[in-house]
């Protein structure tokens, strides 16, 4: 399949023109790969790291969910990330191309894939933007779990190194609805709220939104950027096999940029 119709499959299904005015979905790099057969590396952020990777697995496009250009940048410079990024995949015939907010809406996108992970059942959006899609998603747990055996299996599936948690005195207290969503998610507690969902998974959450998710009751599970959008990189190249490509690939060079340490 060559870069253009693999694209066009793609956009097909998560469309570009969904994605939030503050975004940028779609090509950020293109420097002629289109007719190309599709040789794809996945990942989750564009680096310099995975950059290097595509070079030495001759890759001819990387596929990211996050941009690697989010902001208008005012110069492209040797030396920079962003401008080394873009020197080297003209060099290297490599198109770098991103599905961010368009693919967190989706079905199988980053929340859908978070809510399969925890075998969430009658699963629906938390903000629907359009039929049947929209942003993180909220289910019902069947068995119900306690809260201690649902972070184990958040900790287990996620391969998160650490979990924050919105302190609470009961590590027994029943869990039957949870809602998740991928990445940066706290600005959507009140939504959760509205919900009903007893605990809600997502990350980068601050130290108030901490407090406000407990004076709403509702319990706060941060498992990390990385730990909750890599599994809908990994579900993407399972799709991208399934269009028997010449070529699709997981990155392994792609970085959690956060470490946690116990001294």
């Amino acid at each position: 399949m060559k870069i253009a119709d693999l694209i066009t499959w793609f956009e097909t299904w998560a469309n570009p023109a969904w994605c939030e005015s503050w975004d940028n979905c779609g090509w950020q790099v293109e420097p002629g790969v289109l007719q190309e057969e599709a040789r794809v590396l996945v990942c989750l952020t564009p680096t310099l790291a995975v950059m290097q990777e595509a070079i030495a697995l001759h890759a001819n496009l990387i596929f990211a969910h996050h941009p690697l250009i989010f902001n208008p940048p005012k110069s492209l410079r040797s030396g920079e990330a962003i401008g080394e990024m873009v020197r080297l995949a003209f060099i290297h015939n490599i198109g770098v191309y991103s599905a961010h907010t368009n693919f967190d809406q989706v079905e199988d996108g980053t929340a859908d894939v978070l809510a399969q992970i925890l075998e969430l059942q009658a699963v629906a959006p938390i903000v629907p933007t359009q039929a049947g899609l929209g942003y993180g998603r909220v289910g019902t747990l069947a068995p119900a779990l306690t809260l201690q055996d649902l972070l184990a299996i958040i900790q287990t599936r996620l391969s998160s190194p650490h979990l924050l948690v919105s302190p609470t005195a009961d590590l027994q207290q029943e869990i039957s609805r949870v809602a998740v969503l991928g990445g940066s998610g706290a600005s959507y507690i009140s939504a959760v709220v509205k919900t009903g969902a007893q605990a809600y998974l997502t990350s980068d959450c601050k130290f108030h939104q901490f407090q406000e998710s407990r004076d709403c009751q509702l319990i706060l599970i941060d498992a990390g950027h990385y730990a909750t959008e890599r599994p809908a990189c990994d579900r993407l190249v399972q799709k991208f096999s399934s269009l028997n490509l010449d070529w699709v690939q997981l990155s392994q060079k792609d970085e959690d940029f956060r470490k946690f340490i116990c001294l």
